[in-house]
């Protein structure tokens, strides 16, 4: 559901916003932190105090959004607190500078969110029930939304007014479009014969004991609300079961296939109305004798259409004028009307293709309509479940039993399981997070997990095992192949420096490759998207310097498997635009405005902090 709100939200800065100053009730909403006043701020933007929970809040949003990514979580905590801080700044800086949006559109936002729409539409019930479990008025949200709405509008006034040259768009091809000549030789990392000795591998182990470590890993118990679960326990009757079917019957019905074609006689500056309905009446009568389409050719003010017999494809209501669509709708097929008067003149309207539309029967629908059903049926009990879920395993944070006899709910468990892999339920990143966030590791029940947008999951720790380095005797081979590998690194590290400083004393780069076995590779007009070199040689190769004069620029580069290359960099030649780039020239110019524009933005937002009374606890932050 959060991901609904997501893809309805004007922006990816107002989706953020709403994360931060809507969207901490997660769903249902709970009344998490009521008494935030007992404990000490983490951080304060002038009179705006945030406090911890304000943090772990903004880390579940904001790590969710980073799932993949092999960040810890004290660094995505402090990124969620400075996010945070930036966003407050700036909603302090846009109330200072009086700008407002009004109710009107922060309502139209609202209204226009998915979480709230019931079969396409605003469902006031359930804005309501989100609000009361909010203890919120629709005042204070509409407020909370309005407040999103002009940051947002004051980020996009900034970033919609980058704009770039036509210099700066060629200067882009050229560097984009570069072609660069080098020459190259690949040293291999060959492992020494000579094993490591039993002091070096000890030595090694006492100094990288974590990176043999068993990862920390917990076990949990879970309860889960599921949609599905719920409405597989509605009772489903054929009499109900046909009144929705009644009541749906549009979404089992293939709409009827008219397709049209038409002929104008327009009313203009040269031709009046009189004119233009005599036109379409001797057209009419000499219907009887040509071919529409023919017609149509010659003597339609269409001329878009004219070349193709007057075809106007696929008829759609609500394209057209009431008039022309009525006469659309109640011809026959291969039948012409009698003209037709719109706003553009008089038509002849043909239907030249109809396929009626069709119903499925409510017997052939049935299995799936019993789905739809119960579906509809359970999602107010879900919802209002959901509510109950939140409230209880927060007033009851040292167990599940209560929650799941309430609710009737079974308490399920896993095994055990690490911050990055799991099995079942643990294999959903979200559910690991909260496994390992910090209230859970305190004995508490989680916040509430959504997995989807009609699942609801609330866990607590069942075992914990914290993470233990293993006996050197275990991992003794895994050192010594590690040194054997450091080893192999170092020399041909080693050996490309040799090279490299050979080559930058002038020597060529065919000679000291011969004398060291080494193959030369030379490649000309190479790219930015050069697919035959491993992408770490590529990015090195530009990146490096530009030559000047006849002499060559020297470096090395890493490669997988250990292997270094000595790169002989001989020549860089402009990029131009091609034809390709030409036809994207509109686009390119819009990205790179754009680019200015942020970059204008973040800067905007970097004074505005740095003139910003803050107050961080460090110590605190990293709770």
């Amino acid at each position: 559901m959060l991901t609904r709100i997501r893809e309805k939200a004007q922006g990816a800065f107002a989706w953020g916003i709403l994360i931060i100053i809507c969207v901490p009730f997660a769903l249902w909403g709970i009344q998490n932190y009521l008494d935030t006043g007992k404990e000490p701020p983490v951080a304060s933007v002038g009179d705006r105090d945030f406090y911890q929970q304000d943090v772990n809040r903004a880390y579940e949003q904001y790590s969710q959004n980073l799932q993949g990514l092999n960040i810890d979580e004290q660094t995505l905590k402090a990124q969620a607190l400075e996010k945070l801080i930036k966003d407050e700044v700036l909603l302090q800086h846009v109330r200072s500078e009086g700008l407002v949006t009004g109710d009107n559109r922060a309502r139209e936002f609202i209204k226009s969110l998915e979480y709230f729409q019931v079969d396409g539409k605003f469902d006031e019930n359930r804005y309501k029930a989100l609000l009361n479990s909010q203890r919120m008025t629709s005042g204070e949200f509409v407020n909370r939304i309005k407040n999103a709405l002009v940051m947002e509008q004051f980020q996009r006034s900034i970033i919609d007014s980058g704009f770039a040259t036509q210099h700066d768009v060629e200067s882009f091809f050229k560097i984009q479009n570069q072609q660069r000549d080098v020459a190259y030789v690949t040293i291999p990392a060959q492992k020494p014969a000579e094993q490591p000795s039993e002091e070096e591998v000890a030595a090694y182990y006492q100094q990288h004991q974590d990176l043999y470590k068993v990862p920390e890993q917990v076990s949990i118990e879970y309860v889960e609300l599921s949609l599905e679960d719920i409405a597989k326990k509605v009772a489903v009757t054929d009499e109900k079961l046909k009144a929705f079917y009644e009541e749906h019957k549009d979404q089992y019905a293939t709409p009827e296939r008219r397709k049209i074609s038409h002929i104008l006689f327009a009313v203009n500056d040269k031709t009046d109305e009189k004119a233009a309905l005599e036109k379409a009446l001797q057209a009419k009568k000499e219907l009887a004798n040509k071919d529409f389409a023919k017609l149509a050719a010659e003597v339609s003010d269409d001329k878009l259409t004219a070349n193709k017999g007057g075809d106007l494809g696929l008829f759609t209501s609500g394209a057209m004028e009431k008039p022309f669509e009525d006469a659309a709708n109640s011809l026959k097929l291969g039948e012409v009307s009698e003209p037709v008067k719109t706003a553009f003149g008089y038509h002849l309207i043909k239907v030249t293709e109809l396929v009626p539309g069709d119903v499925k029967s409510f017997e052939a629908v049935k299995p799936e309509l019993t789905k739809a059903y119960q579906k509809a049926q359970a999602e107010n009990t879900f919802y209002e479940s959901g509510e109950t879920l939140t409230e209880m395993s927060y007033e009851n944070p040292d167990n599940l039993q209560t929650v799941a006899d309430t609710l009737g709910l079974t308490i399920k468990k896993t095994a055990l399981f690490t911050k990055d892999k799991g099995e079942d339920i643990a294999s959903d990143p979200k559910v690991r997070s909260a496994a390992f966030s910090e209230e859970v590791q305190q004995g508490n029940n989680s916040t509430p997990v959504e997995l989807g947008a009609e699942r609801l999951v609330v866990l607590r720790m069942l075992e914990h095992k914290p993470a233990a380095t293993r006996d050197l005797n275990e991992v003794k081979q895994q050192v010594i192949e590690t040194l054997l590998s450091e080893k192999a690194k170092q020399q041909a590290a080693e050996k490309a420096q040799q090279v490299k400083t050979r080559l930058q004393a002038g020597e060529s780069i065919d000679t000291v490759a011969a004398e060291n076995k080494l193959t030369v590779k030379k490649m000309a007009d190479v790219t930015r998207n050069n697919g035959e070199l491993p992408w770490q040689l590529n990015q090195a190769i530009f990146k490096a310097a530009k030559p000047v004069g006849d002499k060559p620029i020297i470096f090395t580069a890493a490669l997988p498997s250990d292997e270094q290359a000595v790169v002989s960099l001989s020549k860089v030649k402009e990029g131009v635009m091609s034809e390709d780039d030409k036809k994207q020239l509109e686009l390119a110019s819009k990205n790179i405005a754009r680019a200015f524009g942020q970059n204008e933005f973040n800067a905007v937002i970097n004074s505005l902090q740095a003139k910003a009374d803050i107050s961080v606890k460090k110590a605190q932050a990293q709770n």
